[in-house]
């Protein structure tokens, strides 16, 4: 990966990593994603660990464990129909399109979800790293609906603060890190500006149409088959467009800078804690799903 180090000669610089293309993956007859992992990401995209850009049109994973991470689900607004979301905490959710759900598995949980039957869940499953201090923590759980997800709109751009907060637009916080997360829809030739904290990381990706990413005076062109991850080494600025009209996500979040060890759905700090939270859940020990 080439990785650009800018600055615009006010102390307002960035990381930049080069596009990374997306992994196609299909399981079964009922999934399909664009998958992109962190090691492509040359750690810039931290604290993400793993993010699928997804269509779901039928069960396809069963009940999984999850460890030392939070798995979150975000729904697009044209996704069709209502997406199942079950875990070892009790809940049974329906969520429906446009809705975000964030499980916190700390030390270990049950995950089950999909499509019902008849629907269409189109939307991005993150896996999201825990700081080594919150890898043994209960479980928790967010439910976020779309109703409660501030828009900003403006004449060209039509942007959902799914979670954090954009500029002066706060939405539901994140439940682990300061973590904000951007839907939008722009028209052809759109901005939006978001402004990015000190030291936090970016992930960018077009889910329709090509997008332009600019930032300390550097502009980086997408296309809807690979990402985008920075980190802001000052506060900055970073800057969203979509020449010919589409949709981008930009996912923000404070870099976590620790060193961790991924077993699957499971990422802990050392290897040791794999097998910790492994036999956990062989033993059965991350609880159950009713039925």
């Amino acid at each position: 990966m080439n990785i650009q180090r800018t600055n615009n000669g006010q102390s307002r610089g960035a990381v930049i990593g080069s596009p990374v293309d997306a992994r196609a993956i299909r399981i079964g007859a009922g999934f399909d994603a664009l998958g992109f992992k962190h090691e492509a990401f040359a750690g810039l995209m931290d604290p993400l660990i793993m993010v699928d850009h997804y269509t779901m049109t039928e069960p396809t994973f069963g009940p999984h464990g999850h460890a030392g991470i939070s798995a979150v689900s975000i729904l697009f607004e044209d996704s069709v129909g209502v997406f199942n979301n079950r875990d070892s905490l009790g809940n049974d959710i329906d969520l429906l399109p446009g809705d975000l759900y964030w499980l916190k598995a700390g030390k270990g949980g049950l995950h089950d979800e999909k499509p019902t039957i008849g629907s269409k869940t189109h939307g991005l499953q993150l896996f999201v790293n825990l700081p080594a201090t919150q890898k043994f923590d209960d479980p928790s759980s967010l439910h976020v609906k779309v109703k409660d997800m501030p828009v900003i709109e403006g004449d060209d751009h039509r942007v959902r603060v799914v979670l954090g907060q954009s500029n002066q637009t706060k939405g539901v916080s994140s439940p682990v890190l300061p973590l904000t997360i951007l839907d939008a829809q722009f028209n052809s030739g759109g901005r939006y500006v978001h402004h990015l904290p000190k030291g936090h990381g970016v992930w960018v990706h077009p889910v329709s149409g090509d997008a332009l990413v600019t930032i300390a005076g550097v502009a980086t062109r997408l296309t809807p088959n690979q990402a985008l991850a920075l980190q802001a080494i000052d506060a900055t600025a970073v800057e969203l467009s979509s020449p010919d009209g589409g949709q981008v996500v930009l996912i923000e979040g404070q870099s976590i800078k620790e060193k961790f060890v991924q077993r699957g759905p499971f990422a802990m700090s050392t290897l040791a804690d794999i097998e910790t939270v492994t036999k956990a859940f062989r033993a059965g020990e991350f609880g159950t799903i009713a039925d």
